[in-house]
């Protein structure tokens, strides 16, 4: 599959959070899917242990399976998010208003989204303490931002997830992972409806940068 023509720069600008625009009905072909882990695969982590492990998810008992995990969490979630949302105004609570609607979505669709990635790493994050979190996770989370990267080139969308982990015991259950192992992310993987994209809007850089001190 040829790859989208885009810069570095707009590759890294309008790789966004797909939901509405995946396309539920046509396949991933499996040799996209290990293209974008082989480049996953570049990314740094902690002493170059590479102790990542990847589960991609395409049969639908599974993925039905799965759904129904995220959902039961997904729920209270957007419950809240509605909550949060009363409080913004102007363009922002529109754009937060489209966000949660997106979330609710997936939420309702996700078993049907063709490909689910589930990002593992070896480790218990419940015996890590609190000061080696973010090196535990900095072993993992850069290449799954690689793998979204990757897909994105080639046509695909993805968005990043974790609402599952509220039952992470469970889905290792139905998957098999076995104990000593953390699931980071769950990534659902489809081709998109259309391929542009355009940056999403943000807080100005103003807003949250500090020289020297806060």
């Amino acid at each position: 599959m040829a790859l989208l023509d885009l810069t570095p720069e707009e590759l890294l600008t309008t790789t966004r959070s797909v939901r509405r625009r995946l396309d539920l009905d046509r396949p991933v072909e499996p040799e996209l899917i290990e293209e974008c882990l082989r480049i996953a695969l570049q990314a740094p982590s902690g002493s170059n242990r590479q102790g990542w492990h990847w589960i991609v998810v395409t049969d639908p008992e599974l993925r039905a399976g799965i759904a129904e995990h995220y959902r039961r969490s997904a729920l209270a979630y957007l419950d809240g998010a509605d909550r949060r949302n009363a409080g913004y105004t102007g363009d922002r609570a529109a754009t937060q208003g489209r966000v949660t609607d997106s979330a609710r979505y997936l939420t309702e669709n996700l078993h049907r989204v063709p490909v689910l990635v589930i990002p593992c790493l070896e480790g218990d994050v419940a015996t890590i303490p609190p000061q080696a979190q973010a090196g535990f996770w900095g072993s993992l989370l850069p290449a799954v931002w690689n793998f979204m990267l990757a897909a994105r080139l080639r046509g695909l969308g993805t968005a990043w997830t974790s609402l599952h982990l509220a039952y992470a015991d469970e889905v290792a259950a139905l998957l098999g992972i076995p104990p000593g192992y953390s699931q980071g992310a769950l990534i659902p993987v489809a081709h998109t409806i259309g391929t542009g994209f355009r940056p999403a809007a943000r807080d100005p850089l103003e807003t949250v940068l500090h020289r020297d001190r806060w």
